[in-house]
């Protein structure tokens, strides 16, 4: 069975009411799934212990904090020994720069999701930071100019 199968109607409406607000009260939990908050707080829970819930966290808006840059940046390693690739990843959860990490396919290897305050900013974590990590090769900025959508809610159907 997998992890999907495993959720029934009741469960994705938890998981789609906790992402919509994660600071939801459990008696507001339990009016809006049907359910007493004694019920309603097990099967919460039951989520989080089989891993469905990772964690939560509050969401900040860049800008108002002072980040007024946000950049994907396209990594390429010189080399893709295991070593190496386990370097460049220990040193990219060292850089809170970073806020987000992926290895993909296609002309790079890596693409990250970075934010600063602005085009200086930018300038040093790529020069002085990112360049000097291990096994960097070549690197590609992309500098957004308006979010078009963000979210972090998964449709749970």
């Amino acid at each position: 069975m997998t992890k999907e199968s495993a959720l029934d109607e009741i469960d994705k409406q938890i998981l789609t009411i906790v992402q919509r607000d994660a600071r939801i009260s459990n008696v507001a939990l339990a009016q809006q799934i049907h359910l007493s908050p004694p019920a309603a707080f097990t099967r919460l829970k039951r989520l989080e212990e089989r891993g469905f819930i990772r964690e939560y966290c509050a969401l900040l808006d860049h800008e108002r904090v002072g980040y007024d840059l946000l950049a994907f940046v396209h990594v390429t390693l010189r080399m893709h020994e295991p070593d190496q690739v386990a370097e460049f990843r220990a040193a990219i959860r060292e850089m809170p720069q970073v806020l987000e990490c992926y290895f993909v396919t296609g002309e790079y290897d890596y693409l990250l999701k970075v934010v600063v305050r602005n085009r200086q900013d930018l300038e040093r974590f790529l020069v002085d930071t990112l360049t000097p990590a291990p096994g960097v090769g070549r690197i590609h900025t992309n500098i957004v100019f308006s979010e078009v959508k963000t979210t972090t809610a998964i449709a749970v159907e």
